[in-house]
C-alpha cells in the first residue's frame, strides 16, 4: 500500500511541474490538461475505425502487437535452441561468439533496409527486425546458463546414465529456465522499441505509425498519449513474461 501511495505521489508531483513549466505563452509542449483536453475523443473512444490508417489507437496498438508477438515468438524459439547449441559446445561457442558479438551491435533499424530488399513487403520486414533485435540476449542469455549448469548435475546424470533427451529435459532445461526468461524479458523489452521505431519508417497501421503521423501534422497532445501508451504496453509485456518466468522457474523465486 505504501509503494502505491509513494508512486501515485511522486505521478502526481511529475505532471504538476510539468503542468507549471508549460502553461506559459505557446510552450513547446502542451501541459497535461491540455493533453487530455485534445485527445479526449482518442481517450474516451480508442475503438474507432473510419478505415485505412484513421483507426483508433486500439487498432494501432494491436497491429504493433501482432507483429512483435510473431517476432518475438519466432526469436524465442529460434534463440533459445541456438543457445543450448552453442552453450553445450565450447568449440561451437567459442566460433560463433565474435560473430554474435557484432551483430548484436547493429542498431535495429540499420537491418530494415536489408528485410525490405530481401522481403520486399513492410509486413515480414518489420517482423524481421523485431527477430533480428530480439534474438541476441536470448541467445546469449541461454547459452550462459547452460554454461553455468553445476558439474554435479552432470555427474549425476552421468551416474544415471540418462540419455541425451533425459538430460536435456531433466537436467538441461530446468537448470537454464531462469537465465531463458531473463534473456525473453530483455529480448521483449527491445522487441516493442524495435517496432515502434520501425513502424515509422514503413508506414501502415501501428502505433509507430501513428507517431511519426501526428508528428507530420503537429498533433503534439497526441504524440504525448501515444508515447504514455507506449509505456504502459512495454511496462505489461515486461510483466507477462516476467510472470511467465516465475511459473516456470523451479521455486518460484523473481528473475
Amino acid at each position: 500500500m505504501m509503494k502505491i501511495l509513494t508512486s501515485t505521489a511522486a505521478l502526481l508531483l511529475f505532471l504538476a511541474i510539468w503542468q507549471i513549466l508549460c502553461s506559459g505563452d505557446k510552450p513547446s509542449l502542451p501541459p497535461p490538461l491540455r493533453v487530455i483536453w485534445d485527445t479526449r475523443v482518442l481517450i474516451l473512444d480508442p475503438f474507432f475505425n473510419h478505415g485505412g490508417t484513421d483507426k483508433g489507437l486500439f487498432w494501432h496498438i494491436l497491429a504493433s502487437l501482432q507483429r512483435v508477438i510473431v517476432g518475438f515468438s519466432l526469436a524465442a524459439i529460434v534463440g533459445v535452441a541456438v543457445g543450448v547449441l552453442i552453450g553445450t559446445s565450447r568449440f561451437i561457442y567459442d566460433a560463433l561468439d565474435p560473430l554474435f558479438q557484432v551483430l548484436r551491435t547493429v542498431p535495429p533499424l540499420a537491418w530494415l533496409p536489408i528485410s525490405l530488399a530481401v522481403f520486399r513487403n513492410n509486413e515480414p520486414s518489420a517482423i524481421f527486425v523485431i527477430f533480428i533485435t530480439a534474438i541476441w540476449p536470448i541467445v546469449i542469455n541461454t547459452a550462459v546458463g547452460v554454461q553455468q549448469i553445476p558439474q554435479d548435475y552432470k555427474n549425476v546424470a552421468k551416474v544415471l546414465k540418462l540419455s541425451r533427451w533425459e538430460y536435456v529435459t531433466n537436467v538441461l532445461l530446468p537448470a537454464t529456465v531462469p537465465y531463458v526468461f531473463t534473456g525473453l524479458r530483455i529480448g521483449i523489452g527491445l522487441s516493442w522499441l524495435a517496432i515502434v521505431a520501425a513502424e515509422m519508417l514503413i508506414g501502415g497501421v501501428g502505433i509507430g505509425f501513428f507517431i511519426w503521423d501526428a508528428w507530420n501534422s503537429s498533433l503534439m497532445s497526441e504524440i504525448i498519449l501515444a508515447l504514455v501508451y507506449v509505456g504502459i504496453v512495454g511496462l505489461l509485456l515486461d510483466k507477462l513474461v516476467a510472470f511467465a518466468g516465475k511459473l516456470c522457474v523451479p521455486g518460484g523465486q523473481d528473475l
